[in-house]
């Protein structure tokens, strides 16, 4: 699971061959979350502290819809 971003309460990350719809984690200490890429809609878990981390997503969901595409080949 490549960790995309780091920040000092939490991480981004997506999976290899994860299910769909497209997605990235955000895991803290304590809490997780899903994220749908596209919406930024919470798929699952709760996003506890995440305002950066939201905000980074937001900037560069051109590269997490690429790094979707290069870990989930199987499912895209």
């Amino acid at each position: 699971m490549p960790t995309l971003q780091r920040f000092p309460n939490c991480k981004i990350a997506i999976y290899a061959d994860d299910h769909n719809p497209p997605h990235f984690h955000i895991e803290g200490r304590g809490w997780r979350a899903l994220i749908a890429i596209d919406g930024f809609a919470v798929l699952a878990g709760r996003i506890g502290e995440a305002g950066a981390a939201m905000d980074w997503a937001q900037d560069k969901v051109e590269r997490l819809h690429a790094e979707w595409d290069r870990l989930n080949t199987l499912r895209g």
